[in-house]
């Protein structure tokens, strides 16, 4: 499943009525609804905040990634969100929030859609993707910009592990093996922050020259 299966242009809003984080997350809420993703919006909105009251999703640099996953939801979909001037989102750089990632995935998601999920939010830790994002001006041009980064992550991955193995192959038993790192990372509903944090860690490990494995 490609990231286009999870994106929709009738789930994006790209002005945002709303000023505050509550209003936000209502405004969304009523689209997700509207689309037929949630059945439920009152029980939806409160997993929403449950979440929220255990850790704000604002992860910073201007993102909020609000997420579900229960029997209030009926598909999985990502609900792209775009304040112009920014809301007060209680966001862990205490910074504006400019761009939403509403993300919802059926109690019963399977693993197809959660592999999407997960490319989805470890393409977020890029800077380049974001700024453009910020001036993306059509649900379209969201959808192609994300469509031109998966692409090119695809292509990076697959040169990696191509390398990865040829240098396997090149390196006898008696040379000295590079460090490495293995870790575990998680969220309280295994579906945005758990991809991101791999991400990051696999992406600073390759800066020094540490082989890093990550379960999710």
């Amino acid at each position: 499943m490609r990231i286009k299966d999870i994106l929709d242009t009738e789930s994006m809003i790209m002005n945002l009525k709303a000023t505050n984080k509550e209003d936000a997350i209502k405004e969304m809420a009523d689209l997700e609804v509207k689309t037929g993703i949630v059945n439920n919006e009152d029980e939806f909105i409160k997993s929403i905040w449950s979440r929220e009251k255990e850790s704000t999703t604002g992860i910073g640099g201007g993102i909020a990634m609000p997420h579900a996953r229960n029997k209030s939801i009926n598909k999985a979909r990502v609900l792209f969100a775009k304040s112009e001037k920014g809301i007060d989102y209680n966001a862990l750089d205490k910074k504006p929030v400019h761009l939403f990632f509403m993300i919802t995935a059926p109690a019963g998601a399977d693993n197809t859609h959660l592999e999407a999920l997960a490319k989805l939010s470890g393409l977020l830790i890029n800077p380049g993707l974001v700024e453009k994002l910020k001036g993306a001006k059509t649900p379209k041009e969201v959808i192609d910009l994300f469509e031109d980064a998966e692409a090119k992550k695809d292509a990076e991955d697959k040169a990696a592990a191509a390398k990865k193995k040829a240098e396997a192959k090149n390196t006898s038993k008696s040379e000295t093996k590079k460090s490495l790192i293995v870790g575990v990372t998680a969220c309280i509903n295994g579906i945005a922050h758990t991809y991101m944090a791999q991400e990051a860690l696999i992406k600073a490990g390759k800066k020094k020259g540490i082989d890093v494995r990550i379960e999710t």
